[in-house]
C-alpha cells in the first residue's frame, strides 16, 4: 500500500479524496491508501478523512505520495518540497508555471528515484481519444484548435500559454513536434477579456494556430478545424462518457506507475511530451510580452 495525502481541497481536490476513497474495484488505485489532508483553510474531518499539516505530511514516514491541487502558481514549490522529503508526486496540470522550473523539478525526481506524474484528464476523454483516431494516418494541411472560456486571475493560474497547456498537449499529442513562429496577446482589462493566439509549424512545415479566448460569460467550448489532404475535421467528434471518470483514470495510470506497471520507454515518451509543451508554453509567453526583442 502507498499512504498518500492530497493537497488542496478545491473542486480537483475533493475529486481526489471522493476517488481515493472509493476506487475502482481491482484497478491499481486500491493500492492507494488516503491517510490525510493539507488545506490552508480549518476544515477538521471531510468524509472522514483527517486533516493535517503541511509539515506533518512531510515528516510522515507512512505516507509514499502526495497528489498536489492547489492554485497553479504553488505546483513548483509543493512539489519540490514532496520530492525534497522522498515522495512519489502526482500534480495537476501544469507542472509550473515556467519551463525552468518543470526541468529542474523533473531532474530532482529523477535524482531521489520518485515518480512525478503530472495529470492531463483531456488526453483521457472520450471525446479527444476518438479525435486522435479520426487524425491518425492523416496528412496535414493547416489547422487550428480554439478555446472559449470564463475569465481566470493569472496570479494564481498563470499565463494562458500555461493554464490552457491541456490544449498545447492536444496539438503535440496530434501532431507531433512544433515550432513556434509568432504569437500575440490582446487584453481589454476593463471588459476582462483575453485572446492570446500562437502559430506554430509541424516537423513537415504545416502550419497549426492554437486560440485561448476568455471573458466573463464566455461558453466553456473548444472549436476545431483540421484540413488534411484527404478532407477536413470541423467538429470535434461525438463520443459517450466512459463509465470511469478522468481523475479516476488518471489515479490509476499514477498507481500504475508506482507499482512499476508502466514502462521506462512508456515514462521517456511522457516526459519529453510534457516538458516539450512547457518548453512551448514558455516560448509563447516570451513572443507575447517581447515581441520586438523575438523578432529582431
Amino acid at each position: 500500500m502507498f499512504g498518500t495525502v492530497v493537497i488542496g481541497i478545491g473542486i480537483a481536490g475533493s475529486v481526489r479524496i471522493r476517488d481515493l476513497l472509493n476506487p475502482l474495484p481491482s484497478s491499481p488505485a486500491e493500492h492507494l491508501k488516503l491517510l490525510g489532508f493539507v488545506s490552508r483553510r480549518s476544515l477538521g474531518d471531510v468524509h472522514k478523512v483527517k486533516q493535517i499539516s503541511l509539515q506533518e505530511a512531510l515528516d510522515n514516514k507512512e505516507v509514499h505520495s502526495a497528489i498536489i491541487s492547489t492554485d497553479n502558481c504553488n505546483h513548483n514549490e509543493t512539489v519540490r518540497m514532496f520530492l525534497e522529503a522522498g515522495k512519489h508526486v502526482l500534480v495537476e496540470y501544469p507542472l509550473a508555471l515556467s519551463a525552468k522550473a518543470a526541468h529542474e523539478l523533473w531532474e530532482l525526481a529523477e535524482q531521489k528515484g520518485r515518480i512525478l506524474h503530472v495529470e492531463h484528464i483531456e488526453l483521457l476523454t472520450e471525446e479527444y481519444k476518438q479525435l486522435k483516431k479520426e487524425v491518425a494516418g492523416k496528412e496535414l494541411v493547416k489547422g487550428t484548435l480554439h478555446f472559449t472560456g470564463g475569465p481566470l486571475d493569472e496570479e494564481r493560474s498563470g499565463f494562458p500559454a500555461f493554464s490552457g497547456i491541456a490544449r498545447l498537449t492536444w496539438l503535440v499529442d496530434l501532431f507531433g513536434d512544433l515550432t513556434v513562429t509568432s504569437a500575440t496577446r490582446e487584453e481589454q482589462k476593463e471588459r476582462n477579456y483575453s485572446r492570446m493566439t500562437a502559430h506554430f509549424q509541424t516537423a513537415n512545415k504545416r502550419p497549426l494556430t492554437w486560440i485561448e479566448e476568455r471573458a466573463p460569460g464566455m461558453k466553456r467550448d473548444k472549436a476545431i478545424n483540421f484540413c488534411f489532404k484527404s478532407g477536413c475535421l470541423e467538429s470535434l467528434p461525438e463520443a459517450p462518457r466512459s463509465h470511469v471518470g478522468l481523475f479516476m483514470q488518471d489515479l490509476i495510470l499514477f498507481a500504475k506507475k508506482l507499482s512499476g506497471q508502466v514502462s521506462k520507454e512508456e515514462l521517456a515518451a511522457e516526459k519529453r511530451r510534457i516538458l516539450l509543451c512547457l518548453d512551448l508554453a514558455e516560448e509563447i509567453k516570451m513572443h507575447c510580452e517581447w515581441p520586438t526583442k523575438i523578432c529582431s
